[in-house]
């Protein structure tokens, strides 16, 4: 055991940049569970008096800490299994090495849930210090909003962190063995030769799985379209987790959509940049699971952001004409899921950089192949402008598409017609932030990926 985690501390110092995206994860998942872990015991620990008094005005604090928290832990697993799967990579061909000279896949499975360990353990005191900050100013935003009573304190307990510690070790360790499974199910040789190709098709069983995941979503949506009139709160929530269950059907089908959606857009950019569009359009389309893993977080960003903001467009449109007031358009429920959406953002954000940046950075080796073969810097640089660009249009129509159909859904429900209302300048405000995600991100870390002599890095280690 201290030979693991002598090497898994090791490959941490050795790559620290590999580890960035992985560790800023795991930190928001210490930050946010202990942020509502923190609500949760306050509530615990509040007289009876002031329970009773935050009841009458509100949802209660227990309700809104379990309800995030369950959100947080879920989005959070989502966005480690990816961070952690850009971990490995970088490190694919010492994991391929470690193979050849005899480590099982056992040892190697340890090794990744060493790393994992280590790292939530590194971030968990500054997870722990900003989500009860959090914690404090969460509480007292709802007791302004009249949604918790004003006696109610955050308690000196150690109860959330230890819970926070627990949940980010569990997110991390679950999203290890995901992460880790293509490297340890081959052989050796088959690692080691697939350290340098990096491709990989969609597996049938992905793609079943896909169709399966897609067809649940669709149900939700029907599920949500039927609602009547006076269960609009129920419409609303069965819209929102159908889109959350659309975006997974996304991510399991990204291959192929973002091939699709790249075929599709490709001529434009062709047009307008006829030798670096051309380049960019056939290696985007050439590799659509890596052009698949850049456009899942940005199709998740703008997915969530637009359905929750469709949605209380119309809902607010509906009670105007109507007068019949739900929780959907209360002005304390509307806070909350702003509240809420701030928080799927900060992880989506993150989720979205971190993978641009590794899938940038991750092909170091092909820029310097480019360059050796005549392509200068500046043809480089534009090569990847009109990739940002393509990825970014492929992720926002996706992630469109997805609060397209939830939001009609609950339109349907809301107004009896499946066209919402939708807040043109806020979903372009989301369209826009995606953008400026996007395309910085891969610029960036193409500048760093592009430098050095080319012939070190074409002969060297990929990435």
């Amino acid at each position: 055991m201290s030979a693991t985690l002598s090497l898994a501390a090791g490959q941490i110092r050795r790559r620290p940049a590999a580890f960035a995206g992985l560790a800023v994860a795991l930190f928001l998942a210490v930050a946010a569970v202990t942020l509502f872990g923190s609500l949760f015991a306050a509530d615990v620990a509040a007289p009876d008096s002031a329970r009773s008094a935050a009841a009458a005005g509100g949802p209660g604090l227990m309700v809104i800490a379990g309800a995030f928290g369950e959100i947080a832990v879920l989005v959070a697993f989502f966005v480690v299994v990816n961070a952690l799967g850009f971990t490995l990579r970088q490190q694919h061909r010492d994991l391929a090495l470690l193979r050849t000279i005899a480590a099982t896949p056992r040892q190697v499975r340890r090794l990744v849930r060493v790393q994992v360990v280590v790292t939530v353990l590194l971030v968990a005191p500054p997870g722990w210090a900003a989500g009860t900050s959090g914690g404090r100013w969460f509480l007292a935003a709802l007791q302004h909003r009249g949604m918790a009573a004003p006696g109610i304190r955050i308690p000196s307990t150690p109860l959330p962190t230890a819970v926070a510690l627990l949940a980010a070790l569990l997110v991390g360790l679950a999203a290890a063995a995901v992460a880790a499974r293509r490297i340890t199910r081959i052989t050796p040789a088959t690692a080691l030769t697939a350290s340098t190709t990096g491709q990989g098709r969609a597996g049938a069983v992905r793609l079943l799985a896909g169709a399966g995941v897609l067809t649940g979503g669709v149900l939700l949506l029907r599920l949500a379209a039927t609602r009547p009139g006076a269960e609009l709160d129920k419409a609303g929530q069965a819209a929102l987790l159908g889109s959350l269950v659309l975006l997974v059907a996304v991510a399991l089908l990204g291959p192929l959509a973002a091939r699709v959606m790249a075929t599709a857009l490709g001529a434009p950019i062709r047009t307008l940049a006829p030798r670096a569009g051309w380049l960019a359009d056939a290696n985007l389309r050439g590799y659509a699971g890596r052009l698949s893993s850049a456009v899942v977080p940005v199709a998740l960003l703008v997915g969530l952001s637009g359905t929750m903001l469709i949605m209380t467009t119309t809902a607010e449109h509906a009670v105007r004409a109507t007068g019949a007031a739900t929780s959907v358009t209360k002005a304390g429920d509307v806070w909350l899921r702003q509240a809420e959406l701030g928080m799927l953002v900060c992880f989506a954000a993150v989720s979205t950089v971190n993978t641009l940046v590794a899938l940038t950075a991750d092909r170091r080796r092909e820029f310097a192949l480019l360059r050796l073969v005549g392509a200068t810097r500046r043809q480089l640089f534009r090569m990847l402008s009109a990739e940002a660009a393509l990825t970014a249009a492929v992720g926002v129509l996706l992630g469109a598409g997805v609060a397209a159909m939830a939001s009609g859904a609950f339109s349907r429900a809301a107004t009896g017609s499946v066209v919402p209302v939708v807040p043109g300048a806020a979903c372009g405000w989301v369209a826009a932030g995606a953008m400026v995600l996007t395309v910085p991100a891969v610029l960036g870390a193409g500048l760093r990926a592009t430098g050095g002599s080319a012939a070190e890095v074409a002969g060297g280690e990929r990435g």
